[in-house]
């Protein structure tokens, strides 16, 4: 898709991929609604970057748990833009909770996350469905990760709900094709303040195992997660339905 004059909306737009993924799709002259929950700072300057650019921009706040909220936000899309033609399900959360240990796990945690990482997605598609077939050929790119592929990751609860997103991408670009298509990147380990907080000091040792794993040496950042997204947009129109891994080869590694 030549996205140049279209309208985008990515969720969790705040910080991070999602901030990177704002403004890769600006600078190919897309608007973009940034959606945050809770980093309204970061969000309303990656809208200021991303007027910068030359094209509309807003800072949208909306838990995308909500469906009500969801639904709102795209109507604010609508409003502003006059249309959509992309959305990036980004958004996401999770608990740091070693998997042995079962018995920390709570009702509450299992709950938050599949609010956020799965519901979310699904609730902001179902909202913006309509209007992506209206563009003529919509798109939609979630951010999953290969915790949903191997079973590694910050906790169980957030594996399960990462494993479920791809079965849901799947599912989605069946029954929204030929108008819509869906497609997911699953990043590996992202160097960045999301897993330095998490970690804590693991982080480096983390770091350095998942570098030696890599055949290319190195783990990703948010910018390489981001082209990622933008290139499933903007490459083969004929890609839908698939979950491509971003992680410098680590599933392949020894």
């Amino acid at each position: 898709m030549n996205i140049e004059g279209r309208a985008a909306i990515v969720t969790g737009a705040g910080t991070g991929v999602g901030s990177a993924t704002a403004l890769r799709l600006a600078e190919r002259g897309c608007s973009v609604l940034v959606n945050y929950s809770r980093s309204r700072e970061g969000a309303e300057k990656v809208a200021k970057e991303v007027e910068r650019r030359g094209v509309k921009a807003l800072a949208v706040q909306a838990d995308v748990s909500d469906d009500a909220a969801c639904r709102a936000m795209v109507r604010e899309a609508q409003s502003a833009f006059g249309r959509l033609d992309v959305l990036v399900n980004n958004a996401g959360t999770t608990r740091f909770i070693p998997h042995a240990d079962l018995a920390q796990v709570t009702d509450e945690d299992w709950n938050d996350i599949l609010a956020v990482n799965l519901k979310g997605p699904f609730q902001c598609t179902r909202a913006a469905a309509p209007l992506l077939a209206e563009s003529g050929g919509g798109d939609v790119v979630m951010t999953s990760s290969i915790a949903g592929l191997v079973g590694i990751g910050s906790s169980i609860p957030y594996c399960a709900s990462k494993a479920a997103l791809n079965n849901l991408t799947v599912t989605l670009a069946r029954i929204l094709g030929p108008a819509i298509r869906v497609n997911a990147v699953a990043p590996g380990f992202i160097d960045g303040e999301w897993l330095k907080q998490g970690l804590g000091d693991a982080y480096g040792p983390v770091k350095a195992g998942m570098e030696q794993k890599s055949p290319l040496g190195r783990v990703s950042n948010a910018d390489d997660i981001a082209e990622a997204i933008v290139g499933l947009i903007t490459g083969s129109d004929l890609v839908t339905g698939h979950v491509l891994p971003v992680e410098a080869g680590v599933l392949i590694g020894g």
